[in-house]
């Protein structure tokens, strides 16, 4: 019997060698390696308990400029919006007619004093009677208060700004009546800016916490607000970069809310903060002390409370439940359930589950703002 063989009868037999040698070994699953994670221990350093608020800015001075003589209004001598100093001319109305007022409150004050000066003389050599002194002097002390009332006039004319400040917009244009019938025109607002004020309200729980702070620092509260230092940042800032003092405490809560009100003063030199900006606000209770902290990416909260994946020595994930308190540059202060030594999951925490093992590295923290890790 001949055989023929072909190319496809070849590989079939290749084929069929190779099946007959692999039915000679067993199949094995290799499990992959663990996840690496980052652990790090809990970090003492200094934590300063502090108190937060929201408030509002305000001008600490706000002033409405009014013209307060009749006239048209003459120049304006300001830039809408700008800066201004105090004492720097801003507004002025038609001069003129208080001018020929004041000469001619000053000629019947020099035509007065003549005469007094003369019944005086006059007295003396018994040549007029004591009431026509008494009646010149009067004439006389009259036409100065009306020399001074036209003075007085006349400086109206002449606005300028009560204090360093900014000056709103100008509400009315040169050559309109102002002050029409001895009704006071309003012209512009002037704010002061530097400093400004920052209003904000506090609970009675934490009141109480404030007055205890003061107290144990030796400035307690017993009519006079205490000098403590207030921090302030905006909604679109990092941290609290404005630092300011308490200077004031309203006298009672507000029955309606349960608050009491507290204003801030803080320096504004480049005019950031303006008026009507909401502002956070942190006031210090406490001077700073050494506590357990661990980053505040490492906390996690569930409806139970707050927790932290720990690996112990045998590279086992747990849940470890943790007390907490607050946090401070990026740190979480940990009260209680966590020990020195523990090894905290810092990073990789997606693939630490609780019961899992893990391939551990560690890296020792460092304190915000230090260039490396602390000892």
């Amino acid at each position: 019997m001949t055989v023929i063989r072909t190319a496809g009868n070849t590989g079939v037999v290749l084929l069929a060698a190779v099946l007959a040698a692999g039915c000679g070994r067993s199949n094995h699953y290799e499990p992959p390696p663990p996840p690496s994670v980052t652990v790090s221990r809990p970090l003492r350093m200094p934590i300063t308990d502090y108190l937060n608020a929201t408030g509002t800015v305000a001008a600490a001075q706000t002033v409405d400029l009014v013209a307060r003589v009749e006239g048209y209004l003459r120049s304006i001598d300001f830039v809408d919006g700008s800066p201004v100093k105090k004492g720097q001319l801003l507004f002025v109305i038609q001069p003129e007619p208080y001018q020929a007022n004041l000469a001619a409150a000053q000629a019947q004050l020099d035509n007065a004093q003549s005469e007094y000066q003369r019944q005086l003389r006059m007295i003396k050599e018994n040549a007029t009677s004591q009431a026509n002194v008494e009646k010149w002097r009067s004439s006389r002390d009259q036409a100065a208060a009306q020399v001074e009332i036209a003075r007085i006039q006349l400086g109206y004319t002449r606005i300028t700004s009560p204090f360093d400040g900014r000056i709103d917009r100008h509400l009315i244009d040169v050559g309109n009546l102002v002050g029409m019938s001895g009704q006071a025109t309003k012209l512009a607002s002037v704010e002061q800016l530097d400093p400004v004020y920052v209003y904000f309200t506090v609970n009675e729980r934490d009141l109480l916490k404030v007055r205890s702070s003061a107290a144990a620092a030796g400035n307690p509260i017993n009519g006079k607000v205490p000098p403590v230092p207030v921090a302030v940042g905006l909604q679109t800032e990092s941290g609290y970069p404005h630092q300011g003092t308490l200077d004031f405490a309203s006298n009672s809560l507000d029955t309606g809310s349960g608050t009491l009100q507290l204003r801030a003063t803080v320096p504004n030199a480049r005019f950031v903060l303006l008026p009507g900006l909401f502002a956070r606000v942190r006031v210090p209770l406490s001077k700073a002390t050494e506590q357990w902290v661990v980053p505040d990416r490492a906390v996690t909260t569930d409806q139970v409370g707050s927790y932290v994946l720990t690996v112990a020595p045998d590279h086992k994930v747990s849940q470890t439940r943790i007390e907490i308190g607050p946090a401070q540059n990026g740190m979480r202060v940990v009260l209680a359930g966590l020990a020195p030594e523990s090894e905290v999951v810092t990073d990789g925490l997606q693939f630490a589950v609780p019961g899992n093992l893990v391939a551990p590295t560690e890296k020792p923290l460092a304190l915000p703002g230090a260039d490396g890790p602390a000892k």
